[in-house]
């Protein structure tokens, strides 16, 4: 197993963790909007440019751009879909949304500098597209007997993404780089623990998290294809945390739950 994959390993269940405290602390709205970071998906980019070479990555980068979209159906699927359902059936209708928007994604070609404003637009609109529930209660969403259960869901979870990636071909890379791996693990455990206001509250500050992880993804990909690799994934990561910085003003009205 390569060092890239072991480190990989490492951040995610780390990164679940941390977000667990955050959540315990700050709420889950707060926890969401952290998590959206490109913790996952930036490693897995990595892998495959060091694997495959910077050209392949920039497409897989593009890609992970506009799967964007493919994730703000996950998190309005399982939103709308926990009003009746409970986990197991809200985590299966999340990930049937993002399976089939990636597989609309496949069927079109958007170029980098076209799909980046799509996607903020739709960042944009998607907060006033979630149901109405009552504010979540702090304290409760990090719930630490469980901690252990989602840290190695999680780092089993990237590593079959990471498995099935390598070979598909950039487009198909780039979308499961994106793979809800944060999502499906923090809001289902998050549901259970805490209720559905809270999983709803992460998921919402999920999707304004998205803004800088957007910012990364197309700032990756015109930088992999004008220096080298080091540079390009500096520049990203800076430009992804430029963006969530400037985000810290307006995230604290819109990650406010609406109440009921």
């Amino acid at each position: 197993m390569s060092g890239i994959l072991l480190l990989k390993l490492c951040l995610v269940p780390a990164l679940i963790y941390a977000v667990s405290l955050i959540g315990r602390r700050w709420g889950a709205g707060v926890a969401g909007w952290i998590s959206a970071l490109p913790i996952v998906a930036g490693p897995i980019l990595l892998a495959i440019a060091l694997e495959r070479g910077a050209d392949f990555a920039a497409v897989s980068a593009a890609n992970t751009l506009l799967a964007v979209i493919a994730c703000v159906a996950f998190c309005l699927a399982y939103a709308w879909a926990s009003a009746r359902a409970g986990v197991a059936r809200s985590l299966a209708a999340a990930l049937a949304a993002f399976g089939l928007a990636g597989a609309l994604l496949q069927t079109v070609a958007i170029p980098p500098w076209l799909g980046y404003p799509v996607v903020l637009v739709l960042l944009a609109l998607a907060p006033s597209a979630f149901p109405r529930v009552p504010a979540p209660m702090l304290g409760r969403a990090g719930s630490t007997p469980d901690l252990p259960f989602r840290m190695l869901a999680g780092a089993l979870l990237t590593l079959a993404v990471t498995l099935a990636a390598g070979d598909l071909g950039p487009r198909v890379a780039g979308l499961l780089a994106m793979f809800p791996v944060m999502g499906t693990i923090l809001t289902g455990f998050t549901h259970r623990a805490s209720g559905r206001a809270a999983a709803v509250a992460l998921l919402r500050g999920m999707v304004l998290g998205y803004f800088a992880f957007a910012s990364f993804c197309v700032v990756l990909t015109y930088g992999l294809r004008a220096w080298p690799l080091g540079p390009a994934f500096a520049c990203a990561v800076a430009c992804a945390l430029a963006v969530q910085l400037s985000m810290k003003r307006f995230g604290r009205a819109a990650l406010a739950p609406a109440k009921a």
